[in-house]
């Protein structure tokens, strides 16, 4: 049985005959090769419960999800442009495509649709890193997250204590999910095309915390020691007790943030927290 969403014009015919131009101030790159868009989904698959995707614009992997066998699709896009640009496809692909104009960054995501849920992305690039500390608060409410950031932040994303682009992010990622970057995607794929390369990252939510902590308390510590991470930690938390109390810890204060592990910087959450706030 033919899919209605087969017998579409492509995206770029569509494009073609309609003024839907990216937005820079928006963070707009739109992903039009198929093949990518494809391999996105093909990872993301098996969709069971809602998917989330973020950012459609012209609905390039939104047609992919869908194609993929998602039963429902909440698409949530901030330019009201690509919201009347996706009403073809939301025609053809209902029931299950529904369409939402709104700020990602103010939306409850983790409670739309039904569980399991996951969230598929190209991300805006100005807006990508704010958005997954946002996810990573309710990192439970999420069976996966399939994300595309610059190759850099993805980086970060699943960096390891002792890499040189270890940080806060990585810290926060590492405690309450398994990260792996699936692939890169070069500059070509969009359009227009971005300065940088970009990478897939797939997340998926602990159901166990390795190590007991308050994520609040994490951040806060976190910010602390990245704020100088070429500065030892003794340096940093001087004021909290600086080697005295890193040594009551067992954590050594003469390393710097980037080499200490995730277990560690909880330790330390725990003890500075209730100080912190």
């Amino acid at each position: 049985m033919i899919d209605p969403i087969d017998n579409l014009p492509t995206i770029r015919e569509t494009l073609s005959k309609v003024n839907l131009r990216a937005k820079k101030s928006l963070g707009q790159n739109f992903l039009l090769d198929e093949a990518f868009t494809d391999k996105i989904a093909e990872s993301a698959a098996p969709f069971e419960g809602t998917v989330i995707e973020i950012g459609p614009g012209p609905g390039g992997l939104t047609r992919s999800i869908l194609l993929m066998g998602a039963h429902e699709l909440i698409a949530i896009e901030k330019d009201r442009r690509a919201i009347e640009f996706l009403e073809e496809l939301k025609k053809a692909a209902s029931p299950r495509l529904k369409l939402k104009q709104a700020d990602a960054l103010t939306e409850p995501v983790w409670e739309f649709g039904f569980q399991p849920r996951q969230i598929i992305a190209n991300l805006p690039y100005n807006i990508a890193t704010p958005l997954l500390i946002l996810w990573l608060k309710h990192a439970n409410a999420f069976d996966k997250l399939t994300l595309m950031f610059q190759k850099e932040v993805a980086e970060r994303i699943v960096a390891q204590p002792g890499e040189s682009c270890f940080g806060r992010l990585s810290v926060l990622c590492d405690w309450l999910t398994t990260a792996k970057i699936l692939f890169e995607v070069p500059a070509d794929a969009f359009s227009p095309k971005p300065k940088v390369t970009s990478a897939v990252v797939q997340l998926m939510p602990r159901k166990d915390l390795l190590f007991d902590c308050r994520l609040n308390y994490l951040e806060k510590v976190t910010q602390i020691a990245f704020n100088q991470r070429r500065k030892m930690l003794r340096t940093s938390f001087k004021k909290f007790g600086g080697t005295q109390m890193l040594t009551s810890l067992n954590i050594d204060p003469m390393i710097r943030p980037q080499d200490l592990s995730t277990e560690s910087f909880c330790k330390l959450a725990n003890h500075l927290g209730p100080q912190l706030g």
